[in-house]
Formats: structure tokens, sequence, C-alpha cells
């Protein structure tokens, strides 16, 4: 099995869900689809739309199907209809939209990521540009000085006990014991190690942002 860094794993896998290794490739706006996507997310009808935006509905229609390029007035009309500003009518949403999307890990078939105080089990593998990375550990370490110093990374992480007893040690604050059913949640940037108090290796379920 192969020993990585805690901090490595989580950047490659912040650079795979980011799709890093190469630039975004953004499309073009059509504004005739992005006048349709607005209008039909409010559940408007054509007719109701070119209403609204005091718009001759087949104004509105050759509009939506790229067949005329309208003026700054129709624009004008056209988003005090839609209630958003000129500008946001050329503005794709910030996120692209998703949907239905799901990845179902069975107990046993994450992917297997070793290092030397952790074991862990990363989870939705087939799933890419994710903002999070699901990831069942049992926890081998003892003492907070089988650790290489802190570990550290970008992110908000929480931390839920499934199996045994866990402390948690925190940059900034004293060392909290968790057991099965308890959960932290803190800042991943802040240095943090965990260790297991049990006999047998504690197991804990970790979430880690990667946005």
């Amino acid at each position: 099995m192969k020993v990585t860094d805690p901090k490595s794993m989580i950047r490659v896998a912040r650079e795979a869900g980011n799709g890093a290794g190469g630039e975004a490739h953004v499309e073009p706006l059509n504004l005739g689809e992005r006048v349709r996507e607005l209008r039909r997310n409010l559940g408007w009808t054509l007719e109701e739309a070119a209403t609204r935006a005091g718009l001759a509905r087949s104004t509105l229609s050759k509009i939506e199907n790229g067949q005329m390029s309208p003026t700054y007035e129709a624009l004008k009309k056209l988003a005090g209809g839609l209630a958003i500003t000129v500008p946001q009518l050329f503005t794709p949403p910030s996120k692209q939209q998703v949907n239905g999307r799901m990845a179902v890990t069975k107990a046993g078939e994450g992917q297997a990521q070793a290092t030397v105080t952790y074991e862990h089990e990363l989870m939705a593998g087939s799933l890419t540009r994710k903002q999070m990375l699901p990831y069942r550990a049992t926890i081998r370490a003892r003492s907070f000085d089988e650790f290489d110093g802190w570990v550290r990374h970008d992110g908000e992480e929480f931390l839920y006990v499934l199996t045994g007893v866990v402390r948690l040690f925190t940059e900034f604050y004293e060392p909290v014991d968790l057991r099965r059913g308890d959960s932290a949640y803190y800042d991943a940037a802040m240095g943090h190690n965990v260790i297991s108090l049990s006999d047998e290796d504690a197991t804990i379920l970790w979430v880690t942002s990667l946005a």
C-alpha cells in the first residue's frame, strides 16, 4: 500500500477535483440561451415574459432563438422585466449547474491511501470537481510524537468518530478527547493531529473542503 503524506493527499485531491493541469475552458455566452434560461427559471411563458418586459412576443422569441440582436433599449426593457441588470444578462451563473450527481461507495470499496499515522479510505472517487473530500480513516498513531509536526492545509474540516476514542490536538486549543458519535469542525489551516486512545485503532469519518 502506498504511503503518502496527509497534506499531499489533500493537495492531490484538490487538484484533481478542480481540474488542475490545464486552464479552464470558458464557453462564450449565448445571449438567447441565457435569456431563455432566466425566463424558464422564473417559470414564465414566452408571452408572460414579453408582457413583463414590454416587448412583442415575436421579438422575444427572435432574441431567444438568436434571430436578432436587440438594441440597448430592448435590453434595458428585457432586464427590467426579468428584475435583473443589463450586465447580468451577459453574466453566466458563477457556478456550473450540476443536476443528479451521485457516487455510491460500498463498504471496503474506497480508494486506500496509507500514511505513517493514518490509513485512509477515500470515498466518491469517481466524482470530479468535488467541493468536499470525504474519507474514512483508521487512526494508527498513539502519540503526538509520531507526527512530523502539525498537519495543515487549506479549507475547513469535519471529523466524526465512528469507533473507539481519539484525541484531537489543535494548534490553538487544548487537546480534546472524542468518543463514538462525537464530532469536531475546524479550520484546517490550523495545525491539527489525531491519535487513538483505544486499544484497537479508532476509526473516524473526515470531510475536507476542497473549494
